[in-house]
């Protein structure tokens, strides 16, 4: 193959499966990761943690494009995604995932025997969710709850048990992730009632969708200052990030309203990559001094 296209197949498969938007759930992962081993890991276990959360990450959305590409090519706003147009065939993208998840679930049997254990149950969430929204308006939430697996998967990494922290931590996850693709989903909500696309802006209308969104940002906000008092590691740097935080999700609401979605993509995505951001460099260095 030549580099030229060498270089497109790659640039294809990193918009297949969003690349960009790994740093959702890393952050919390990292942060987890932290908080579990005290400031304090050997090379090895962070290696292979992140090797585990990308192989999960990429082969979940992965296999959402396959499963959703009829879907897809339905809706004016995703037909030229790679599968619709023809540029990757399921196949192929098929085989891709499984190679994904098999990089997942070596990835855990590296780590220790319980997340081995509990590989499957992360295998079934990320297959399940892509088939959610042809049945529940819970959709969103189950995506989220598919997210938190990162930062509970990466304390069970480290320490092979659970506690209250990564759970909340999760809890936060899960309402973070499930809030901002309520406001995504907003702008297929005429597609979606008239496809029969289950989400909570078909289920409630996209100005009590968006209200919905808020009241989850808010609880998660609450769920990330409960977490910092779970735990000494945390304390006025990561409290800052979190003040922060507040303010951008006031300014991502502020964009969308029921009757203005124009800037449903920037809101839904590019402020949530920012969020990201604040929340990993500001508990880094919490975690860390």
């Amino acid at each position: 193959m030549e580099l030229s296209k060498m270089k497109n197949r790659i640039t294809d498969y990193g918009t297949l499966v969003m690349f960009s938007h790994t740093i959702f759930s890393l952050s919390f992962a990292l942060i987890s990761m932290l908080l579990a081993g005290n400031g304090k890991l050997d090379f090895e276990t962070i290696f292979w943690i992140i090797v585990a959360f990308l192989g999960a990450r990429t082969g979940a959305n992965a296999l959402n494009r396959v499963i959703d590409a009829e879907i897809d090519a339905k809706n004016p706003r995703t037909a030229t995604r790679q599968i619709p147009q023809g540029l990757m065939k399921k196949k192929e993208v098929l085989i891709f995932v499984v190679i994904c998840f098999g990089v997942m679930v070596f990835g855990a049997w590296k780590l220790n025997t319980v997340c081995l254990i509990l590989s499957p149950i992360a295998l079934f969430l990320m297959t399940i969710y892509s088939y959610t929204k042809r049945f529940t308006w819970t959709c969103h939430i189950i995506l989220g709850i598919t997210s938190a697996a990162a930062p509970v998967g990466a304390w069970l990494a480290v320490t092979g048990e659970i506690t209250w922290l990564p759970l909340v931590m999760g809890a936060a996850n899960t309402l973070w992730v499930a809030g901002f693709d309520i406001i995504y989903g907003a702008q297929d909500y005429k597609f979606d009632t008239e496809n029969g696309i289950c989400s909570i802006p078909s289920k409630f209308g996209v100005k009590n969708a968006l209200l919905i969104s808020s009241a989850f940002h808010v609880i998660a906000l609450g769920a990330l200052v409960i977490v910092g008092l779970l735990t000494k590691q945390l304390g006025i740097i990561y409290y800052i990030g979190l003040f922060i935080i507040g303010m951008l999700f006031i300014v991502q609401h502020g964009m969308v309203s029921s009757d203005n979605l124009k800037n449903v993509k920037v809101a839904s995505y590019n402020v949530n990559q920012v969020i990201s951001i604040v929340f990993l460099v500001f508990g880094l260095v919490d975690c860390l001094m």
